[in-house]
Parts: C-alpha cells; sequence; structure tokens
C-alpha cells in the first residue's frame, strides 16, 4: 500500500518536534505503574474486595493492549497525529473520571479509557519516520521507544511522594493536567505527517483481535486468583485460542487488514518481536520485586524496612540508566546496527538479573540492580523500532510498532502473573507478617534472567536491519 506523500521536514526544522514526543511518551507510561504506591490500599479506598479492586489495574492493561494495534492502523489510515490527539484526548477523560470518584465501576471506567494512552507511543514513532531526516531518525525513535521504560521508573518515586503526602486523587489531576499539556504542545509544534496508507479500516478484524486479546489477557490476569486449573481460566485460553486463529485467517485473506500477517511473519520483524515479549518482561520483574523488598519489615530477617517513597527512590536508576543508554545505542547502532545493541542490551539484563541474586540485602544494592537493568533494558527498548522500520513498508509503520508495544505488554502481562504465583507460592508467616520468601524473590530473578537469555538467543537469529 502506497504513501500519498514522502514529504520530511527538512534538517534543522523539527525544533522540538522530538522532545515533546519523548515528554508525551513519558507522561503516558505514567498510567502504567500511577497505582502500584497505593496498590495495597485500593481496597479499602474503594470499599471493596481485594479481587474487584484488581480490576482498577486489569482494565487499563486489557484497555491498552486493544487499542495499539488499532489506534496505529487508524494513524497509518488517516493521520497519526490526528489520531495521536484522539488517544490523549481519551486518556485525560479517563484521568478526570478517576479524580472525580471513589466508586469502584466509575474507576474501572476512568482506568479504562487510560489505556488508550499506550498507542500513543507507536504513533509518535511513525510520525518520526514519516517526517524526520533519516540522519535524525534513529535517535529520535530510540528516545521514543524508552520514554515508555523511563516515565514507569521515575513515576514510581513521583507517585509514592505524592500518594504518601496528600489524596491519593492527587495522583489523577497530575496526570490529566500533563495530559492535557501534551496536546497542547503537539498542537503547537508537531506537524502532521504528509503520510497516508490507501484502503479501508478493517473493522472487523479489529473486533476480532480485540475479543481474542480480552480472551487471553483476562485469565493471564486473574488466573492467581481463579485458579490455573479452573474451568473459567482454561475455557478463556481455548477460546481465545480459537478465535485468534480465525481472526488470522480472516486478516491473511482480506485486502486491507488491520494487521498484514505476511509482514509480520517476515524473519526480522517476527524475532522482534518474539524478543519484545521477553523484553516486556524483564522490565517489569524488577519493579515487582524489589519495591516489595524494600518496603519489608526487618522482623521478617530478610526485608529491608524503608518507605514507600525511599523504595520508589531506590528504582529511580532504572530510568535514569535508560536515557544514558540512548545516546550510547545511537553511536553503536550507526556503526553496528541495531540488532548488535539489542543483543548488547540483552546480555546486560540477564547480567543484572543474574548478579541481583546475590544483592538483595541493602538498599545501596538495590541501586546497583537497578541501574544496570536500565542500561540493558534502554539499549533493548532503543533498538526495537528500528528493526521494526527496517523491515517494514512506510505505509504500515504506525501499526508494525503498534504490533511491537502489544508484544512487550503482552510480555510484561504474563511475567506479572508468573511472578505474583511464585511470589504467592512461597509466601509464609514471620512473627506475625505474612509475605514471599527471599527464596521467593531469588526464583523471580532466576525466571527474569532465563527469560532474557532466551530472548538473547532469538536476537542472534536477527538479519541485519536495512
Amino acid at each position: 500500500m502506497p504513501l500519498t506523500s514522502t514529504d520530511r521536514l527538512p534538517i534543522g526544522s523539527s525544533g522540538a518536534f522530538v522532545p515533546v514526543l519523548t515528554f508525551m511518551g513519558i507522561v503516558v507510561s505514567v498510567m502504567q505503574t500511577l497505582l502500584i504506591p497505593v496498590l495495597e490500599d485500593l481496597p479499602q479506598l474503594l470499599d471493596t474486595e481485594p479481587a474487584n479492586a484488581a480490576w482498577v489495574i486489569t482494565s487499563t492493561l486489557l484497555a491498552g493492549a486493544v487499542t495499539t494495534p488499532i489506534m496505529g492502523r487508524l494513524g497509518d489510515l488517516y493521520g497519526k497525529r490526528r489520531m495521536l490527539i484522539c488517544s490523549l484526548a481519551v486518556m485525560v477523560a479517563g484521568t478526570l473520571i478517576s479524580a472525580l470518584t471513589s466508586n469502584l465501576l466509575m474507576m474501572i471506567a476512568g482506568r479504562t479509557l487510560q489505556g488508550f494512552a499506550m498507542s500513543t507511543i507507536p504513533l509518535g514513532i511513525g510520525l518520526m519516520r514519516d517526517t524526520l531526516p533519516r540522519e535524525k531518525l534513529g535517535l529520535a525513535m530510540a528516545l521514543m521507544s524508552s520514554s515508555m521504560g523511563i516515565g514507569s521508573s521515575l513515576a514510581l518515586p513521583a507517585a509514592a511522594l505524592i500518594a504518601q503526602h496528600a489524596d491519593w486523587h492527587a495522583l489523577f489531576y497530575g496526570s490529566a493536567g500533563l495530559g492535557a499539556l501534551c496536546i497542547a504542545l503537539i498542537l503547537l509544534v508537531v506537524p502532521e505527517s504528509p503520510a497516508r496508507a490507501q484502503g479501508t479500516f478493517d473493522l472487523l478484524g479489529a473486533v476480532g483481535l480485540s475479543v481474542g486479546l480480552v480472551l487471553f489477557l483476562l485469565p493471564v490476569s486473574k488466573g492467581s486468583d481463579w485458579g490455573w486449573a479452573s474451568g473459567t481460566t482454561l475455557g478463556l485460553f481455548a477460546a481465545a485460542g480459537v478465535v485468534l486463529v480465525l481472526w488470522g485467517v480472516f486478516e491473511l485473506g482480506g485486502k486491507a487488514p488491520l494487521v498484514n500477517l505476511r509482514t509480520t511473519a517476515r524473519p526480522a520483524v517476527l524475532l522482534t518481536n518474539l524478543v519484545s515479549v521477553t523484553v516486556g518482561a524483564s522490565f517489569l520483574v524488577a519493579s515487582l520485586v524489589l519495591p516489595q523488598l524494600l518496603q519489608l519489615p526487618k522482623a521478617t530477617g530478610y526485608g529491608l524496612g524503608k518507605s514507600m517513597v525511599v523504595a520508589g527512590l531506590c528504582m529511580a536508576p532504572l530510568g535514569l540508566t535508560m536515557v544514558l543508554a540512548v545516546p550510547i545505542y545511537a553511536r553503536l547502532s550507526a556503526k553496528h546496527g541495531p540488532k548488535v545493541t539489542l543483543i548488547l542490551g540483552m546480555a546486560i539484563i540477564a547480567i543484572g538479573y543474574s548478579a541481583g541474586l546475590g544483592l538483595l540485602s541493602a538498599p545501596w544494592q538495590s541501586l546497583i540492580i537497578t541501574a544496570a537493568l536500565g542500561g540493558g533494558i534502554g539499549l533493548a527498548y532503543s533498538s526495537l523500532p528500528a528493526l521494526i522500520v527496517g523491515a517494514t513498508p512506510a505505509s504500515q509503520t504506525a501499526s508494525a510498532n503498534g504490533l511491537n508495544t502489544l508484544m512487550r505488554s503482552i510480555g510484561s502481562s504474563v511475567s506479572s502473573a508468573v511472578i505474583g504465583m511464585v511470589l504467592a507460592d512461597t509466601a509464609h508467616a514471620v512473627n506475625g507478617i505474612t509475605a514471599p520468601t527471599m527464596h521467593g524473590f531469588r526464583v523471580s530473578f532466576l525466571i527474569a534472567a532465563g527469560a532474557t537469555v532466551l530472548g538473547l538467543l532469538t536476537a542472534l537469529f536477527l538479519p541485519r536491519a536495512r
């Protein structure tokens, strides 16, 4: 599907274009970790059972997974800047709904709308490809992709500080303000892409993918509550498999599919997406394990007894070293290609988790772990869009990167479920406190290291990007 235009911004004219989109990426990724500091208090805050309160997190995950590939395709067809602003507007509306309520159903509705935020990352990458000169594209895409992890990491200490010293609804008011600022900045400085894919929007394909993803991610998120061997969990997984297979057959026969599966089956795209699952999984494990360990009382014998704010600050190097990794990626990638930087990043992540097995006894050791992981994840995140862009037609940039973002989300979702199960199964009572054991924390790190090594081995088979 050819583009109707290939115009690009002249070199030097991009101005605030890249910083604004990167800032937007940081803001929208905050939605993923916004409520982590108050996670344990949500049942009390919303006057409900823990199982019901979990939907406040699950709803955002499901909405993000469903809308990301759909908004990416709409962006390719009707304008990436237009769809980007629409996604941000929906996010702001959802954030305001959440800010104004303590009702469970309204909170879930608001958090569902916030899930639209995740579609802005691939739309931003698509805008960059369509409008920036080639000389600036690699670094710009790296910043945009890494902003997902940077925002999620830096949001932890900021959200913890706000939650500890103000009403928890202030988290939403602040996020709504930042979202509105992003819309204003984009309207002022970000041009619309002149590129358009030809064809029509595949409504049936969008419905089929949405149903399949919900059927898959729902038991992934709730399996620990329902029981992994329960009829509900197994039935939903089976239904997801049937729906996604039928969806794939339908997409292969369509003239203008939502996702071009023939492009997705190319070795460079397929292998990059498989690696993305492991990158998404590895990013989340540290965020799940270390804050718990840091905040557990010292009475357990291994907990570090730190406050919510201190625990958040100990996670900050994860985001800071991701920022520092971007210019390093730009230099290495320009010389050796994104395949090499991806492999290097995966190796650093694996080393970080492996070394972390013996570095769990003091807060300063958490700083070392998160700094190492941030550097590796920053290199990996920066490499992924370059590999996707190098293997897909320009008319499919946003939808292809949307699918890649979805793969990262699936990795994070599966990782969250597995680590949650490990920590729950190893929990025991110590001095009257029920908490995961140190063995459970170490097993979680081993799982992360193993997943990363699997991703590294997969990356070795990638062809060199064009």
